[in-house]
């Protein structure tokens, strides 16, 4: 609350010359309006609030104190710059520009104005939906950002040129920047005609299937198919089988050619939801561009996918594995502190008792199989044979280091209080699939030695070399930390300017979408 406060009294302080003077100036002047705004326009004072008067009095005393939008260029230069708000996913008609004659006062209506360009400046760079409240993100060290500073930044840049200001709040990052050619390519084409696909047990390569000629036209109305296919024929093709991989490959599945619920389910979503989800996923970038820092670790919880940037720019990326739909890995901003080298597992508490105590009480073979140990919560062995496992009381379940542990060789560790973490993992074949939802929460990394060198500095990767091979559990602090953020979204342009789907694991865009329609 006193940061907030304290921001505003800047403000106050920036215009306290130009609100102590206005009832000296020209009453025409949008100055001595803003000064006593809910007199001298009460429609325009009921929808703005205090933080927005303080920016409107900066930004008028940054022009003389006269009115913005007199001069006819500059307004339809900003009604331009409002119209394109529409390759963003926003709604031009949120930003409304007020007619000459909709407000007694010639200066209120030059003050709705400016209240519409302020608006749509904070929108595009910040969102126009609560990220907070719809897909909040755990922050380490939250550090809210002078939103009211930047966008006045941004306005007062832009008086002369309002593209100018509009570039300036745009969000500069690749993957905002392509989804939105993306979506303004996409959005001025008509929509495209597709019929669903019946659901049915697995369809193989090379069989036969009643749901293969509508499986045909599917692919064929979607451009995977250059020639239509025959109604009638109902094998499953090779070339069938080809268009089938692509399609996959472009949605994120596993591109086996193997039609199964969640390729079936790809296939079924619209054409309008999927316009909708290029729509919906440029607001989910422009949440992300506010917590992605130009060194970090990017994990797209959705697509099982970590990048490493450095300088802005991806380095690497690899697969991973992310939280089941009934154990969903949180988004999470923190930083990279530290390294477990040949871990143990204490398995957490909802594992072992959903997963290990009924496995227990099945099987009295269980924990020697699996080296598991009991231990109490001082960390102190139990006798396995003294427990009641119906009623095991308050212990832990400890695995050691070792090929079967599921953390394999590294664990990397960044706080949070989800008890989240990257990690190794025995179970590669799975980075195979698509999606990827198979854990309880916690990251799965492939090729996590190839993560580790991107963490450390060439002295630390020889030392962890050997602590690694000395097979014993050892806690390496990183010398320099590094963010990392856990984001979500389901769609992104490719190189090629083309959109790939991402299976909505979690079931989030449809939630989003309707946040967006009621807030039209």
């Amino acid at each position: 609350m006193f940061k907030k406060s304290a921001c505003y009294l800047s403000l106050l302080l920036l215009v306290a010359p130009l609100v102590a003077t206005a009832e000296d100036g020209d009453p025409a002047q949008a100055q001595t309006t803003l000064a006593q705004l809910s007199v001298n326009c009460p429609e325009v004072a009921g929808g703005v609030d205090f933080p927005t008067v303080m920016s409107l009095q900066a930004l008028y005393q940054q022009n003389a104190g006269q009115a913005i939008w007199a001069d006819d260029g500059r307004l339809q230069a900003l009604q331009i710059q409002v119209q394109q708000l529409a390759d963003d996913g926003l709604d031009p008609a949120r930003y409304n520009l007020p007619d000459e004659g909709r407000y007694t006062n010639v200066a209120c209506t030059d003050i709705a104005i400016s209240q519409r360009y302020l608006q749509a400046l904070h929108d595009v760079r910040f969102g126009h939906l609560p990220q907070n409240r719809l897909e909040p993100i755990w922050k380490a060290n939250p550090q809210l950002p002078d939103r009211q500073a930047m966008v006045l930044h941004f306005a007062v840049a832009g008086l002369q040129d309002p593209a100018q200001a509009f570039e300036l709040a745009r969000p500069s990052l690749a993957l905002y920047r392509d989804l939105r050619e993306l979506y303004a390519r996409q959005r001025q084409q008509p929509l495209a005609d597709w019929q669903s696909v019946p659901s049915g047990p697995l369809l193989q390569p090379d069989k036969r299937d009643a749901r293969v000629p509508a499986l045909a036209r599917r692919l064929f109305n979607e451009g995977y198919l250059s020639m239509p296919p025959l109604d009638v024929d109902e094998h499953y093709s090779p070339s069938l089988v080809e268009a089938m991989k692509s399609f996959q490959l472009h949605h994120s599945l596993q591109a086996d050619g193997v039609v199964g619920p969640w390729t079936v389910t790809e296939l079924n979503i619209s054409p309008a939801m999927r316009r909708e989800q290029l729509r919906i996923n440029l607001e989910r970038m422009r949440w992300l561009a506010q917590d992605l820092e130009p060194d970090s670790v990017l994990v797209n919880v959705a697509a099982a996918q970590l990048t490493v940037f450095q300088g802005g720019a991806p380095v690497w990326q690899t697969r991973t594995q992310v939280g089941r739909a009934e154990r969903q890995t949180p988004l999470i901003k923190s930083r990279i502190t530290r390294l477990t080298l040949n871990p143990t597992w204490t398995i957490p508490p909802t594992i072992m008792r959903e997963d290990k105590l009924p496995e227990i009480r099945r099987d009295p073979e269980f924990l020697a199989r699996h080296n598991l140990k009991v231990l109490d919560r001082d960390g102190l062995p139990l006798a396995v044979e003294n427990i009641d496992w119906e009623h095991p009381g308050d212990l832990m379940l400890r695995q050691d280091a070792g090929a079967k542990n599921p953390l394999g060789k590294l664990v990397v560790r960044f706080p949070n209080p989800f008890s989240v973490y990257l990690h190794d993992t025995p179970s590669q074949a799975l980075f195979g699939k698509g999606p990827r939802a198979f854990s309880s929460g916690c990251v799965r990394i492939e090729q996590v030695m190839h993560l580790r060198d991107l963490l450390v500095t060439p002295a630390e990767r020889t030392r962890t070399d050997t602590l690694l091979a000395s097979e014993l559990t050892h806690e390496f602090r990183l010398a320099k930390p590094l963010p990392i953020l856990l984001g979500y979204w389901t769609v992104q342009a490719d190189s090629q300017g083309q959109a790939v789907y991402i299976p909505d694991i979690y079931q989030r865009d449809v939630v989003l979408s309707t946040a967006g329609q009621r807030a039209l």
